[in-house]
């Protein structure tokens, strides 16, 4: 396996961990009730989000963020793997994009501003990078 496919696989472990992250605590906040239930709005009132503690609601929005990240890697690895255009950059790219999505959560948990920004655009630089490096190599 590619070292790019081998983060790629990881950093979906990383979305379970963060699911987990989250749920557990969003779980003794709201109850099963809530947590289990078709979130309508008629029975919840307002997102989850709005209803949980701020640390929660930041574990929420960091693993909602990871996902959204994790759509722009999942095409640089795909684009860097099916071309075969997999160098030292690449690998080196994808393994920042890990450990950047791994400090993006305690950054954001413990709300480090500026931290938390400047790690998720190493992230995003990274990814970008896969990817332009990609097209002209």
């Amino acid at each position: 396996m590619t070292p790019e496919l081998t983060v790629l696989a990881l950093a979906a472990l990383l979305q379970g961990v963060q699911f987990t992250l989250m749920a557990i605590p969003a779980n003794i906040e709201l109850g099963v009730g809530k947590t289990m239930s078709a979130r309508d709005n008629s029975r919840m009132g307002k997102p989850i989000v709005e209803q949980v503690s701020d640390k929660t609601g930041r574990l929420i929005r960091a693993m909602n963020n990871h996902f959204e990240a994790l759509i722009l890697f999942t095409i640089a690895v795909v684009v860097i793997t099916l071309g075969d255009k997999g160098t030292g950059l690449s690998a080196i790219c994808a393994w920042t994009y890990l450990a950047a999505r791994v400090l993006y959560i305690p950054a954001y948990y413990f709300g480090l501003a500026p931290w938390r920004s400047l790690i998720w655009f190493v992230g995003f630089l990274s990814t970008m990078l896969m990817i332009v490096s990609a097209l002209f190599q």
